[in-house]
């Protein structure tokens, strides 16, 4: 069978991979190894933007090539040559983005076998790649983390994990969804059974080797056996520290010294009964500002009663009322051994052992045969090799760093330490015959170190073994830490590790998303889940991984907001930029990428929509993926992501961009993306059986993606909103507010038959821009009076107007763009229609009736195409009289400013190509005003590039 990857259970015999064929895997690992030792000779390779660092001898070490390798992987391009379909223009292929709202909880086996910073649910992305893709088609993930996508594309072939999604397959592979169809049920095909091929990519190395691990067919029973023979000898070296005596005599207690003071790996048996130790709590030592006493933070501030810490608490010496705010932390100095001198840091003790003995758990403050236990254990050396390379300074290593936390090994006790070093180099002499011991290393790692804290409403209220393991985001210790047993949590971790990809189809690398070894139109569909503003800092929570694995992130390419690194939002949208090239670059016409979003600032979501446009995506949906469990900032900060945003963009085919060129951006070529964009856009969004309003089929968002696509070209926009507006209406049909192609608003129509009620579009009014829609909407619906809309209307502007924004006078607005009857002449036909509904007395009359001409007076309505760009005229020019005070203003920052005027300005800059203005005038506004607007924001990035390119 000609595979690229085959089984790994079957090491004896021929392996056949990237066409060619070795005696076993071993024998493949090394020809690999030996090309790949050849590439990192090369400087130009190193110099790979992105690359992890770490030595050859450490990144060979950790590769196990062509699958996977701890650097960029110089054979994706084989694997995609000798797998992948070229693109090929005469293939249709037509696909509505994926609307569903995705809820998907994380409880799979799959997803619990190793934690992360964040992750998405392997089946909420198998909907979306069953969805876009067909069998044997490639994915790429360039953020992949623990490499869930892969997971995913290869799940996609496991008939019962398709079925468990609620999908149908039958006997020829083909997968039905259920759908309501006029009343009743059908299910439809729209996939087929099969994996599909997953290039995945991480610049965190921690990442990528996960990745590789969980894309990692396991034998179970052989990982087992492995797993427990190698924790068997690692208790048979070290598993004498973890023994307590169970309510031992004064007797037992004196032997039990004697005979840890004599043996070399004392075992207490021989002395009284003994338990296993379960975990140590450990706790802060304060000193008291009025008697200098040292003050045990477990002894004096946690209420065991009530089961919680206080917040006020005595000193046990003098009585004096205590705080933690109040009171300094107690230092220790020890020499370390493996910094090569005395270190300094905050004071811990050991205060309670929770232990088992039989089946029963049981909690013991340190009697002296603990105590001397634990001192024989700091006598003993490491036989091999630990991780102590210093902590960087960071956004998140503060706290860390404040208490003398400052290399890797502070964060481990000195027996935990003993134990992973053991336990680390036995995994790592056969992890690549078992590349699910990697995984058990690593997703047991965040059990063992001082990050973990007690529970203690848990922990007192019954839950005697309860612990808490680290804060998601942050490297915080704990006043009251936790000390686990390594050897039992390790022990614990194997029924949890074996559940892996069910074969090796995917290929991992490890480098910045801006570069790969990917060639150009070859990739058929992208998922990203990439890092979102300064939500989580990656390359400091992954430096404990990375310390063990010896190779860590390049931090100089991490897409973050970070001010330890200087990186601000701008930054972070220059490097999301530079992925959302590269993602453009490989992936094939016409294909859909998937970003997944989970950021609630406005800076971030422009910053992601202005680099998607930039790079030449074009947004077809946004949807909501519900993840069922919140991380800790998600339940506890007013500004943490209560959903996920999912983004579907889609790269235009080639067509369309031929024909732009050659039209050179006339509105033939406006009106030609406005046909090609309504057939990517979803026709019908159903929640249940009620119908959603499109948002992207509205006419004012088309109008915003077709300015984006001009701007992205640097070609000047051809024709203005009101002129965009009444073509639109001419060459398309409109339905509930919402644009359709005449092809398929037939399937529309059949839909809304059904429905209840229309959709409705819900209208936010945050500024200018919007309050003027509103008004629109509003007076469609009711012709009005300045009296009648000004309540109405001052209720919209409520919390969610822009900090930096200018409100605007309601009569400013309806002047500039709206027509107020003046009681002359005829009624309009807006209000005639208005009145003579919802007026009785009214119904029947001419429009020059005088008593309609009455009722009608002084009502504000929407004008007709030709009046409305009559008045867009006179407000545009209003509005950049306006600017030109923008444009002469002297002042550091023009702390308030209307959007509207700063829109206009930088519009008109950019069709006469005055970059310079753009530019100057975006230095001297809020960071706010310029990241909350996605339009302001496109017009001073691209100012920024033709700047830079000499334009």
């Amino acid at each position: 069978m000609n595979d690229l990857f085959q089984n790994l259970a079957a090491k004896s015999g021929p392996v056949e991979c990237l066409g060619q064929t070795f005696p076993n895997d071993e024998a493949r690992r090394e020809h690999y190894l030996k090309l790949l030792a050849e590439k990192l000779k090369d400087p130009a390779f190193r110099k790979i933007e992105g690359f992890p660092i770490g030595s050859d001898e450490d990144i060979l070490a950790l590769s196990d090539p062509p699958y996977y390798t701890a650097c960029p992987n110089p054979f994706i391009e084989d694997f995609i040559r000798h797998y992948g379909k070229p693109y090929d223009s005469s293939v249709p292929y037509s696909k509505e983005p994926f609307t569903a709202d995705v809820s998907e909880g994380k409880n799979a086996p799959i997803y619990n076998a190793h934690s992360y910073h964040t992750k998405v649910p392997h089946k909420a992305v198998m909907r979306y790649i069953l969805h876009y893709t067909q069998p044997g088609d490639v994915l790429f993930d360039g953020f992949c983390g623990t490499g869930m996508s892969g997971v995913a594309a290869q799940l996609c072939g496991d008939r019962r994990e398709v079925e468990s999604l609620g999908y149908r397959v039958d006997q020829d592979g083909v997968i039905y969804d259920r759908q309501d169809q006029d009343g009743r049920v059908e299910w439809k095909p729209f996939s087929r059974l099969g994996p599909r091929m997953p290039v995945l990519n991480d610049l965190a190395p921690a990442a990528s080797f996960i990745a590789h691990n969980f894309n990692s067919p396991v034998e179970a029973h052989d990982f087992e056996r492995r797993a427990r023979e190698i924790l068997k000898s690692v208790e048979e070296n070290h598993g004498w520290m973890y023994q307590t005596l169970h309510q031992p005599t004064p007797d037992q207690l004196n032997s039990a010294v004697r005979l840890i003071e004599k043996e070399g790996k004392p075992d207490l048996k021989q002395v009284g009964q003994v338990g296993w130790v379960n975990f140590l709590i450990w706790s802060d030592v304060f000193v008291c500002p009025e008697c200098s006493q040292e003050v045990v933070f477990w002894d004096a501030a946690v209420d065991r009663d009530a089961g919680k810490v206080m917040d006020e608490f005595g000193c046990t010496g003098c009585g004096a009322s205590l705080s933690k705010r109040s009171i300094d932390r107690a230092w220790t100095s020890a020499f370390d051994n493996a910094l090569g001198k005395t270190h300094r840091q905050t004071k811990q003790v050991p205060v309670a052992i929770n232990y088992t003995v039989g089946k029963k758990r049981f909690e013991k403050s340190l009697d002296a045969a603990d105590i001397e236990l634990f001192k024989k254990s700091l006598q003993e050396t490491p036989v091999s090799w630990f991780p102590a390379n210093e902590l960087m300074i960071g956004d998140k290593t503060g706290e860390p760093l404040r208490i003398g936390v400052t290399n890797a090994h502070h964060f481990y006790t000195h027996r935990t330490l003993l134990v992973l070093a053991d336990i680390r180099a036995k995994i790592f002499s056969q992890m690549h015959s078992m590349p699910a011991l990697g995984l058990w290393f690593t997703s047991t790692l965040a059990w063992t170190n001082r990050l973990n804290r007690l529970l203690a409403s848990n922990y007192f209220g019954g839950g005697g073994g309860v612990i808490g393991q680290t804060l998601q985001g942050t490297l915080y210790i704990s006043s009251i830490a936790v000390e686990t047993n390594p050897l039992e949590r390790f022990s614990l971790r194997i029924s949890s590790v074996p559940f892996t990809a069910p074969s090796n189809k995917a290929i991992v690398s490890t480098g910045s998303a801006a570069v790969t070894n990917i060639p150009s139109a070859s990739v058929d569909y992208l998922f990203i889940d990439p890092p979102f503003g300064s939500n989580i800092m990656y390359s400091e929570l992954n430096f404990l991984w990375e310390s063990w694995l010896k190779v860590t992130t390049n931090s100089k390419q991490e897409a973050i907001e970070n001010r330890t690194q200087n990186k601000s939002v701008d930054d972070y949208r220059r490097l999301m930029l530079g992925c959302f090239l590269e993602a453009y670059r490989v992936l094939k016409p016409g294909r859909w990428m998937t970003v997944e979003f989970s950021n609630t600032k406005a800076s971030v979501w422009n910053a992601i929509q202005t680099s998607l446009q930039e790079a030449g995506f074009v947004v077809g949906n946004v949807s909501v993926l519900e993840k069922t469990h919140k991380g800790f900032k998600a339940v506890t900060t007013t500004t943490a992501v209560k959903q996920d945003l999912v983004i579907s963009a889609y790269k235009p085919n080639g067509g369309l961009e031929d024909r732009f060129s050659r039209s050179g951006g006339s509105e033939d070529s406006a009106w030609d993306f406005v046909r090609t964009h309504l057939t990517y856009l979803p026709t019908v969004k159903l929640n249940g059986r009620e119908l959603e309003f499109v948002v992207e089929r509205e006419p004012r968002i088309i109008f915003d993606r077709m300015v984006a696509w001009f701007f992205r070209h640097n070609v000047p926009v051809p024709m203005s909103s009101q002129e965009f507006q009444s073509g639109l209406a001419q060459r398309f049909i409109t339905r509930d507010g919402m644009i359709f192609l005449p092809e398929q608003v037939a399937e529309y129509d059949r839909k809304r038959a059904l429905a209840s009620q229309a959709p409705q579009m819900e209208m936010f009014v945050t500024d200018e821009r919007s309050a003027i829609d509103w008004l629109t909407d509003f007076l469609k619906q009711r012709p009005s009076t300045y009296q009648e809309i000004h309540p109405e209307f001052i209720s919209q502007l409520g919390a969610g107007w822009k900090k930096h924004e200018a409100k605007p006078e309601l009569s400013s607005l309806l002047e500039l763009n709206f027509i107020q009857y003046d009681g002359v002449g005829d009624v309009p036909s807006q209000i005639h229609s208005y009145l003579s509904s919802n007026h009785k007395d009214l119904r029947g009359l001419e429009k020059n009736s005088p008593a309609l001409m009455a009722k009608a007076k002084d009502r504000w309505y929407v004008p007709d195409p030709n009046k409305a760009q009559d008045l867009e005229k006179k407000r545009e020019k209003a509005l950049l009289k306006e600017f030109e005070a923008y444009r002469s203003f002297t002042g550091r920052k023009i702390k308030e400013s209307r959007l509207e005027v700063l829109r206009a300005g930088f519009r008109a800059a950019w069709a006469s190509k005055d970059y310079a203005t753009i530019i100057s005038i975006a230095d001297k506004l809020p960071d706010a005003t310029l990241q909350e607007d996605e339009k302001l924001l496109t017009l001073y990035d691209l100012a920024l590039t033709r700047t830079e390119d000499g334009a």
